[in-house]
């Protein structure tokens, strides 16, 4: 507590001085986004739904609804904007986490997160990240492998565009493998932009978020895209992806959701899943039923300093700049770190605190979030491997119950602080009082299995297995990781090369994905 104490005072300093940059009023923008929202069969905010949409209300097919796709295409007409993008190419650098951190593959344990979770890097890399990730696995066919569909939707425009062709039931149904010559832009213009709109051909931004589920959540939060000013516009466009999120099958098909019909918060979040008894998977060990938070970087933003005060993403990690002609544009390579990375054309322009102090207030914060996380991590997979031995034990489901539910808490607290990139620095109060009550539902499952163990004659502490190295902790859980690597090879050298073939003959795109990382 006394980490959370120091980060909060310390707070100020981050806090103040938001007299909003690059504010303007919803006029900046005409109403043709509106239009795009009627086209796209969205409800008006007063009767939007406050549950996830039925199978009759997913979006039809809309052959009227033209996206473009391939990135390439507009370098000629924005040369400023593309070539900014085109350096996210040069963020090839990643971490490959569970080898940095093992506990995530007890944790995980059942899931594919437990094989493979990379750190972020550049939107040129969408698509190329998710082919390559062992968790989508090595499908052999349009119908072979262990992900739906839906694992596309955050990679790039060909998504929005398959939504108008196929609808939303069509789209998501199916497995990933099924749009592997599909998906092959990776995120770009028209994720964010309406690219056949006369604004964006007079060199206006012409925000526009074309999938239909991303719509119906800001709706459902009183953020309505098609009426929004500028900031909530702004900040609407990163929701498209960076946001915590479920597929619901109660449609048939694995329909994106976004969890807010309660609210944006951990509590609420959590919540709402436990009243629809969602679960993402069983644990492998403790059996405990799952949440996995995606990247919940909306929600945090919009918890924490900045996203009260009106500083979206894009003001941080867009900001405008001027080229060698005095010419002002927003800067598309997407800095991860403005800080250290960009400091005169963001934090410069409201704080007065010079970088270097400002680098050591947001290190400490992220170390101080670090410290606690960790703290947590080890109590959640101690009490993994105790539910264990409570079932080899011989415990009941009855008895197991609350002791499972306190487990689900706990993991969903610490993933939600952990996938959010950066939430040290976007709520890093949010995030402390976040670990802080994963803690308390850590230790509750934890005193909870302490008396089942105890009923059932189990001498405490229990023996807790080697988890010290990744290679330890996959052969624990059961995870035969080269066998893993080795399919994935195989795929990445036969299947992939076709997808691209196929993509190039339909004139999808124009070069295809690196096939690789770099790093």
């Amino acid at each position: 507590m006394n980490i959370l104490k120091k980060t909060l005072s310390s707070l100020t300093m981050i806090g103040l001085g938001f007299a909003m940059v690059n504010s303007a009023s919803a006029e900046d923008y005409p109403k043709t986004t509106h239009e795009k929202a009627q086209q796209l069969q969205q409800p008006l905010p007063e009767t939007a739904a406050k549950r996830a949409p039925t199978q009759a209300e997913l979006t039809k097919a809309n052959p009227d609804l033209k996206i473009d796709a391939v990135n390439e295409k507009f370098a000629k007409d924005f040369p400023r904007q593309y070539e900014t993008w085109a350096k996210t190419a040069d963020q090839t650098e990643f971490h490959r986490e569970v080898e940095d951190d093992p506990r995530m593959i007890v944790m995980w344990g059942g899931y594919a997160f437990a094989k493979e979770f990379n750190s972020p890097r550049g939107h040129f890399y969408a698509v190329t990240d998710v082919r390559n990730i062992l968790r989508t696995g090595a499908p052999k066919n349009a119908n072979d492998g262990p992900q739906a569909m839906a694992c596309w939707t955050c990679k790039g425009p060909d998504v929005p565009r398959l939504i108008a062709e196929w609808g939303e039931e069509g789209y998501f149904s199916g497995k990933w493998a099924k749009a592997g010559s599909e998906v092959v832009n990776s995120i770009g213009c028209a994720d964010c932009h309406d690219t056949q709109s006369q604004e964006f051909k007079d060199g206006k931004p012409a925000l526009r978020v074309a999938r239909p589920h991303v719509l119906r959540a800001l709706d459902t939060v009183g953020k309505t895209f098609a009426t929004s000013d500028r900031t909530d516009q702004r900040a609407g466009v990163c929701a498209n992806c960076h946001v915590e999120y479920y597929f619901d099958k109660s449609t048939g098909v694995n329909n994106v959701v976004f969890p807010w019909y309660k609210g944006r918060d951990v509590d609420s979040i959590e919540k709402y899943y436990d009243e629809i008894e969602f679960k993402d998977w069983e644990h492998s060990i403790s059996k405990a039923p799952m949440l996995k938070a995606q990247h919940p970087d909306f929600e945090a933003w919009s918890m924490g300093t900045h996203g009260k005060n009106g500083v979206t993403c894009i003001d941080c990690h867009m900001a405008k700049k001027q080229d060698k002609d005095g010419k002002v544009f927003t800067d598309h390579q997407v800095v991860g770190n403005p800080v250290v990375d960009n400091f005169q054309n963001t934090c410069a322009r409201c704080h007065d605190q010079s970088q270097e102090t400002l680098v050591k207030t947001v290190a400490q914060h992220k170390a101080d979030v670090r410290e606690v996380m960790i703290k947590l991590e080890d109590q959640i997979v101690k009490a993994h491997f105790e539910a264990k031995a409570a079932w080899d034990a011989g415990a009941t489901k009855e008895e197991m119950k609350d002791a499972l539910q306190a487990i689900r808490h706990a993991q969903w607290r610490w993933d939600f602080a952990a996938a959010s990139h950066g939430m040290h620095m976007h709520a890093p109060d949010v995030a402390l009082k976040i670990i802080a009550s994963g803690l308390d539902r850590a230790a509750d499952a934890r005193a909870k299995l302490a008396v089942i163990l105890a009923k059932h004659g189990v001498q405490q502490p229990i023996n807790y297995p080697d988890i010290s190295t990744a290679e330890k902790a996959w052969k624990v859980m059961g995870i035969d990781i080269e066998k893993e690597r080795k399919d994935k090879e195989e795929f990445i050298k036969t299947v992939i090369p076709e997808w691209n073939k196929e993509a190039i003959e339909k004139g999808l795109i124009l070069t295809p994905p690196p096939t690789t990382p770099e790093k």
